[in-house]
């Protein structure tokens, strides 16, 4: 037997495969595929104060081992998500992340107010980081921004939070330091990479939001590389996304220094994956000579 319990700060999860956000949508699409009791937590899709229309169309275009999306945060809302989706996410047999994106701080913290007396929410994750979502703001390239949305969000609400970072700036450590500094109990890393696709005949980008944030297979050396820089030097947990799709990848991230997971765009393309990688995690874990899963967390020999 080999236990797969991790504790994310104040979060405890069962086991450290988590269903990323945005690519799973309300859980309801997926419920007669994925077995939820064996899941370590389910994220939706993110929402806002003010429903969004999104980007205009075109907003996804499959790349080479990757997917570029433009969605734009299309949702209904947080008082329709209150009203309508939480119902059913809070009767779930597993853990709930609620996860929140704000056009301001005083969004953030508005947002976190409204879920705190919400039952059934085990923690938030902050969307700092949606590169392409246009008009909005990516808070997570500045360290004194990202601190200053945990705190106040922290401030606002009981709730662990997990804050979900971008690649896209110069040096990621500093931010992911900010945000443990601030208080988040852990960091997701990473969101996409932006990028673009043209049809060169046309002469025009494909996408109708002209770039998009780039996920899948092809991030993933990205993604891994700054897992393991970020868990060199920062000392809460890390839950670790960007192209996993089997078990192998999940403990790839694991051994950098994730303590957990999310898996993202397999769900479009194998909306079973995350049974898949559950199955396997087990005898993977043994295979090392653990136990328990945090023994082989951060475990990357020099």
């Amino acid at each position: 037997m080999v236990d797969l319990s991790v504790r994310l700060g104040r979060l405890s999860l069962s086991n450290p495969v988590l269903v990323a956000s945005g690519t799973f949508g309300y859980a309801r699409e997926m419920e007669g595929l994925v077995d939820f009791t064996r899941l370590g937590g389910i994220i939706p899709k993110t929402v806002t104060r003010l429903p969004r229309i999104g980007n205009p169309p075109p907003r996804t275009i499959e790349t080479a081992s990757g997917m570029l999306n433009a969605i734009g945060l299309d949702n209904d809302g947080i008082d329709y998500f209150i009203q309508h989706h939480l119902p059913y996410l809070r009767s779930l047999p597993t853990v709930l992340i609620a996860n929140i994106a704000g056009k301001n701080e005083d969004e953030f913290e508005e947002m976190a107010a409204l879920l705190a007396p919400q039952s059934g929410i085990a923690a938030l994750e902050l969307n700092l980081s949606c590169p392409n979502v246009s008009g909005g703001v990516d808070f997570a390239t500045s360290p004194d921004v990202t601190a200053r949305v945990i705190r106040r969000v922290r401030a606002a609400c009981p709730f662990p939070i997990i804050a979900k970072l971008t690649p896209n700036v110069t040096d990621i450590v500093p931010i992911a330091q900010a945000a443990a500094d601030a208080g988040a109990d852990a960091v997701s890393l990473v969101n996409t990479f932006v990028g673009m696709a043209i049809d060169w005949r046309r002469r025009r980008a494909i996408l109708g939001n002209k770039t998009g944030g780039l996920s899948g297979p092809a991030i993933k050396p990205l993604a891994l590389r700054l897992v393991w820089r970020v868990a060199q030097h920062v000392k809460i947990p890390i839950i670790g996304v960007g192209g996993i799709a089997t078990g192998e990848d999940v403990m790839e991230f694991l051994v950098a220094g994730a303590s957990a997971v999310q898996l993202g765009t397999v769900n479009f393309y194998d909306p079973t994956a995350s049974m898949r990688v559950m199955e396997a995690l087990p005898e993977y874990v043994a295979q090392l000579g653990a136990t328990r899963l945090s023994e082989i967390i951060g475990s990357l020999q020099p």
